[in-house]
């Protein structure tokens, strides 16, 4: 358009020149003035065609010069070819290693479950069971006390080392010197001081009775006519003076929820036998002791035991005949009555028999390896960050990341190596154990579709399992409350919570 609009000009000038009349005609002149330029046109039709063709050819062969002017201009000037860029090529991206997962728009939030105040420091993972994909994070990553939540790791590891029917012996063997016999201890607190047909907290425990009586008839045929004058308590197994750790509060042995971690005791140390909380001794070693003394007397019907002293030995007093032995019931069944409960001693008394069976010491300081190392090797649980300072979780110096918790559920769930065991002792939603009284109220709704493994110390509440969502989709989790001051109600903000996971199932947003 540029280019054509001053040849347009010129041509329209030419046309009006050519059509103007001869300068003097009067004709001409009037006729402009009456009729413009269509009255020239009736008057002089020829000229006017004429000169609109000279128009034309005059517009038409002035822009083919220009036109040819152009073409010519482009064609002769050179053409400059460019030098090609060197660049460096930029570093290659790192590629993941992991298959391709589409994660589809999520729209369920339980953001405000989650900011419950009455949580405190709250971290926590949820994760889908069968993809493992994270649906829902708050700091999971971070190690964080675990109060019980930590003995479902003990109980796995006791899976690990000592396999599903483990028993747990307690012995009774010839001294080195004669009259007298030796009272093994090997880790077991559900043997029990109570007779024969009655039941102690821990049912179908091994009987101190059992025991007693099978050494009687032994020994009297080793060493016939000869009394027994020394019973000796052998609690070696590991070192007896390392039976407390700082960090628990003596609180818990006084009313009742912890025993000094003994390899020798019976009933778990309680001043009532039957109950689960009770108060516990200061010397477990010497109260079981007393009871097998009290056994042996009610045993004896032909004057072996002649008012034998009671003493305490560190693994060096026994010869190789065995008297009696006594055994445990299956781990599977002391896993599950550990959980359900959630209770302390008989966690402590596994994480040390694990050491020991790990071939190391069962040392309270030995379990940050023994614990961590059968879970890296069966489960494949990654062991950075953990810390193990106890079996029972009671400690608030145990730290692991929720994410590796919600994880290693995972595995729970699906009863992988041996970890079917671990998933029978977790407690269901209104239910059973440490759950059986929650999920109320408005959490009903996901009564019998949670299981989990409860925790709780001064300084946190806590609740790990997983989740049978209301759209069938399966769900794991590990929820921590932590806060100096926590109350009771963390508890039920926990559970509600849960139940928000329930309702959204695989719509749960991490927003």
């Amino acid at each position: 358009m540029t280019d054509e609009q001053p040849t347009s000009r010129r041509a329209a000038r030419a046309a009006e020149a050519q059509s103007v009349a001869v300068p003097g005609d009067p004709a001409t002149q009037g006729e402009a003035k009456r009729g413009g330029i269509g009255a020239l046109l009736r008057k002089h039709p020829t000229a006017w065609i004429v000169s609109a063709a000279a128009a034309v050819f005059v517009l038409l062969g002035t822009g083919s010069v220009f036109a040819g002017v152009a073409y010519a201009s482009r064609a002769e000037a050179p053409v400059e070819t460019p030098e090609p860029e060197v660049s460096t090529p930029p570093p290659p991206r790192p590629v993941s290693t992991l298959p391709p997962t589409v994660s589809r728009l999520r729209t369920c939030s339980i953001a405000g479950a989650a900011a419950d105040p009455r949580l405190m420091g709250f971290q926590g993972t949820i994760l889908r069971a069968d993809t493992g994909e994270v649906l829902f994070d708050r700091g999971g990553a971070t190690p964080a006390r675990t109060a019980s939540v930590l003995k479902v790791f003990t109980a796995a590891a006791a899976v690990s080392a000592l396999g599903p029917d483990f028993q747990i012996r307690t012995s009774v063997l010839d001294g080195s010197t004669p009259g007298t016999i030796v009272l093994v201890g090997r880790g077991d607190a559900t043997l029990s001081a109570l007779p024969v047909g009655q039941e102690s907290f821990y049912p179908g425990a091994p009987k101190l009775q059992t025991l007693a009586e099978q050494t009687i008839a032994a020994y009297q045929v080793a060493h016939p006519g000869v009394p027994i004058t020394q019973v000796v308590l052998d609690a070696s197994y590991w070192n007896a003076a390392d039976k407390w750790d700082p960090s628990w509060k003596r609180s818990e042995q006084t009313i009742g929820y912890h025993s000094e971690v003994t390899a020798l005791q019976v009933d778990g140390d309680r001043a009532d036998p039957t109950k689960s909380t009770s108060p516990r001794s200061t010397d477990p070693i010497g109260r079981a002791g007393a009871a097998f003394l009290a056994a042996l007397k009610a045993a004896d019907t032909s004057g072996t035991v002649v008012d034998p002293a009671v003493g305490t030995a560190l693994g060096t007093a026994v010869g190789q005949t065995s008297f009696g032995e006594v055994a445990s019931q299956p781990l599977r069944t002391l896993i599950k009555q550990m959980l359900l409960v959630s209770d302390n001693t008989l966690a402590e008394m596994l994480a040390r028999i694990v050491s020991r069976e790990s071939g190391m010491n069962g040392s309270a300081a030995s379990l940050q390896q023994a614990i961590p190392g059968q879970l890296s090797s069966t489960w494949q649980v990654p062991t950075a960050g953990l810390v193990i300072r106890d079996g029972s979780g009671l400690s608030d110096l145990n730290a692991v990341p929720a994410t590796v918790m919600a994880s290693f559920m995972r595995q729970v769930r699906d009863g992988t190596a041996g970890l079917d065991v671990v998933r029978d002792g977790l407690s269901v939603s209104g239910k059973s154990g440490g759950l059986q009284s929650r999920f109320t109220g408005d959490n009903a709704a996901a009564r019998g579709a949670v299981f989990a493994k409860t925790g709780w110390i001064d300084t946190a509440y806590t609740l790990a399992g997983y989740i049978n969502a209301a759209d069938g989709t399966p769900l794991t989790f590990t929820f921590y409350a932590i806060g100096d001051g926590i109350k009771e109600s963390a508890r039920a903000a926990l559970d509600t919570l849960a139940t928000a996971a329930f309702r959204c199932g695989d719509n749960l947003s991490n927003n």
